[in-house]
């Protein structure tokens, strides 16, 4: 059957979402890893942090530099002069988490640690 007969067909699930104020700490190698990170595009980029559906806890953490969005459903911090926006929806799940960046032999890059998660996975790149 088609739409008319119900099969196959839902309607979206609406869900309130709690926004609080986000902070968000950065430590000092995390902090020149971003600016270097930025190419000299203050002005025009900005990084977004973000929780996105999946991984093996539930959430992975999403970082991405990017043209500013100009979208006001982000909270917006300035981070040693470079702009760090986290999405509403995202806030109250990143709320508090602490960036740093390890640069190893074995590999580095940014690390996140988050005191609102109830279990991670061993690569630490997922949450729940």
């Amino acid at each position: 059957m088609g739409i008319l007969g119900g099969d196959g067909f839902t309607l979206p699930v609406v869900s309130s979402v709690e926004v609080v104020d986000v902070e968000i700490e950065f430590t000092k190698s995390a902090k020149q890893a971003l600016k270097s990170s930025m190419g000299g595009d203050e002005e025009t980029h900005v990084l977004i942090v973000s929780a996105q559906s999946g991984g093996c806890s539930g959430y992975m953490y999403d970082m991405q530099v990017t043209e500013d969005p100009g979208d006001e459903g982000f909270q917006r911090m300035d981070v040693d002069g470079v702009t760090v926006l986290v999405h509403n929806k995202d806030s109250a799940m990143l709320n508090g988490i602490r960036i740093d960046f390890k640069d190893t032999l074995m590999g580095g890059g940014f690390q996140i640690e988050n005191p609102n998660a109830d279990r991670s996975c061993g690569c630490g790149q997922s949450f729940g």
